[in-house]
């Protein structure tokens, strides 16, 4: 879906689908090695067959780069045709971050020409160590070295120490194997995002069933069948789900799992003798979203659950962990606000922390300008496309921002948007009839914090090509890097990202990739993937967000709306929709809408 900058994308009609996330597969493969030195040696007899492969995709670094088309990714990308290569001096680096610690069995180079005489194996808890060397060698081969060695870590590197050659030392690929503990614990569905098919009322929203508060609970309408749906993310595997019943419970209920939203399910628990009370429940199986699914209340009233835990099994990547949505004080009293007599109600709310009152806190929209001290509601009306702005101290005012939307004569589709620029804090509240009930755009903490903190927050998160966006146009907005001439042809970062994109095979100007205009224009995945740098990864990994922004070169200022965004959801670049990370929401039967405005 496209939704936020028509200038280079088109609205999302009232009424579609959403895309299904790609599932990460991965391989194991067996090779010979013996062992002797420190706790292993080189390669030359056969071994017994190695783990699975954990490398692949995995963010890796270096201490040095040829050039801009021989990256450390290249190394991990399971493609023999790209490679790394170092600058030409002793010593170097190549490192990949397997996500968690593991018992490493089996490293294999395959090296280029350029191959290292003298080097180690070395694995540490650490990016910055200390390390602890597993192999050694002074004779190096080159051509392809299959080392078996044993040896615990989460970061695994090669250490080279004398080259072979006059040249650097270059690995088209270095493939880590070995095995992860599994475990059954944490809660993969806590300040996740949560739909209900309905709410006994606004204050038992289905947000409130993966908060983490066992003070706070989900209700349902007194009516059989009625469903709680969790997204977790990203596609995990299932062992154990927690369910923490009040009073009116399930007697009969299935635990259903999906690849996306809409299904089809598949039930990895069912039962209709329900107790109530907290349930765990082991099960089996794997998807994005999962749901409890209630056909049979035990009472008169709904189905009411204290909160829904889900525990997966990790074997190495994990997703970042998401903030959750602003507290209800922070939206204030929502049972006060009035229907609608078109689509949906809007209000807007002021939350400049004293800096304006609600006199100078000003809305737009469609010919009609308003501060919220005389008009903080509107009813909205159906409509194909629009914008609504908003302005501090004047309906002019120069600090200013907007949300975009489409309105059907029964659906809200709409986001927040930071691919032009950051003007103001915005967050967005949209609550459906059906007991969906979801937040984006900025975190409460953000909002919280003054405006000269937040650029002084940007400016320090940024890479040096990034930095200027923070005092561009400062103090009104931080503008998106391509609407920046330092990106733009003749610029001095002209080629930040153009390097990397033919590196991979997606030959475009770095402004481009900043706008998903040009050749990318009708690519989304491929845009999205060079922008947050997965583009050298297999294409079933482009939907992973453990693996989005790692290194050098990415989307930096997008990844700093993300970071500072409810659930980790933004729109940063025109396809930041890609693999479901925007800031979009869509309903059918909306009944109000909240927009609070930030300093």
């Amino acid at each position: 879906m496209n939704v936020a900058h028509p200038i280079h994308r088109r609205l999302r009609p009232a009424l579609t689908g959403r895309r299904r996330p790609v599932r990460l597969l991965t391989t194991a493969v067996a090779l010979l090695a013996l062992l002797a030195g420190y706790a292993v040696a080189t390669a030359s007899a056969p071994a017994d067959a190695a783990s699975a492969l954990l490398s692949q995709g995995r963010p890796a670094t270096a201490s040095s780069t040829e050039n801009a088309g021989t990256l450390a990714s290249a190394a991990v990308d399971g493609n023999t045709g790209t490679r790394w290569s170092s600058a030409f001096a002793d010593p170097q680096w190549l490192q990949v971050d397997l996500g968690s610690s593991a018992a490493i069995d089996q490293v294999e180079l395959v090296w280029e020409t350029a191959y290292a005489r003298s080097f180690q194996i070395q694995v540490s808890d650490s990016a910055s160590g200390p390390w602890q060397t597993i192999y050694s060698t002074t004779t190096g081969t080159g051509g392809t070295q299959t080392l078996s060695v044993s040896g615990t870590g989460r970061y695994v590197r090669m250490y080279g120490t004398v080259r072979a050659t006059g040249y650097g030392y270059s690995l088209w690929e270095f493939k880590v194997y070995g095995t992860t503990a599994t475990s059954c614990t944490g809660n993969a569905a806590l300040n996740r995002p949560a739909v209900a098919s309905s709410t006994e009322s606004a204050a038992t929203s289905a947000s409130a069933a993966v908060d983490g508060n066992t003070g706070t609970r989900w209700s349902s309408a007194f009516a059989d069948p009625q469903w709680l749906r969790l997204d977790l993310g990203s596609t995990q595997t299932l062992c154990q789900v927690v369910l923490q019943w009040e009073a009116a419970y399930a007697q009969a209920f299935q635990i259903q799992v999906s690849a996306g939203a809409d299904g089809p399910w598949s039930t990895v628990y069912a039962t209709t003798t329900g107790t109530g009370g907290t349930q765990t429940l082991n099960v089996s199986g794997s998807g994005r979203y999962v749901r409890m699914y209630g056909t049979t209340r035990a009472t008169a009233y709904g189905y009411s659950l204290w909160e829904f835990v889900v525990r997966t099994t990790s074997s190495g990547a994990t997703l970042p962990p998401t903030t959750p949505p602003p507290t209800g004080g922070f939206w204030g009293d929502t049972g006060s606000i009035p229907p609608a007599q078109n689509v949906l109600m809007v209000k807007v709310l002021n939350r400049t922390n004293g800096r304006y009152p609600d006199s100078q806190v000003y809305w737009s929209y469609n010919g009609q300008t308003h501060s919220i001290a005389e008009q903080p509601y509107f009813d909205m009306p159906v409509n194909t496309a629009g914008r609504m702005y908003f302005h501090l101290g004047s309906p002019t005012g120069q600090y200013s921002d907007f949300i975009e939307f489409t309105v059907g004569p029964n659906q809200f589709n709409g986001n927040t948007t930071r691919v032009d620029a950051f003007g103001l804090k915005l967050a967005m509240r949209l609550h459906a009839r059906t007991g969906y009930d979801v937040s984006v755009g900025e975190t409460e903490a953000t909002f919280a914090e003054d405006r000269a903190a937040t650029f002084q927050r940007f400016s320090d998160a940024m890479p040096a090509e990034f930095k200027h966006l923070a005092t561009i146009e400062a103090p009104y907005r931080i503008p998106s890097p391509g609407n920046t001439p330092q990106f733009r042809a003749g610029g001095q970062y002209a080629t930040y990202l153009s390097g990397y994109a033919s590196s991979v095979g997606l030959p475009a100007a770095t402004s481009d990739i900043f706008g998903c205009a040009g050749p990318l224009a009708g690519d989304p995945a491929g845009c999205a993937a060079l922008n947050r740098h997965v583009a050298h990864l297999p294409r079933a990994q482009w939907s992973d967000p453990s693996l989005f922004y790692q290194q050098a070169p990415a989307n930096y200022y997008a990844k700093f709306w993300h970071d500072n965004a409810i659930g980790g959801r933004a729109y940063g670049f025109p396809y930041d929709d890609y693999a479901d990370q925007s800031s979009f929401v869509s309903t059918g039967d909306p009944q109000w809408l909240l927009v609070a405005v930030g300093w």
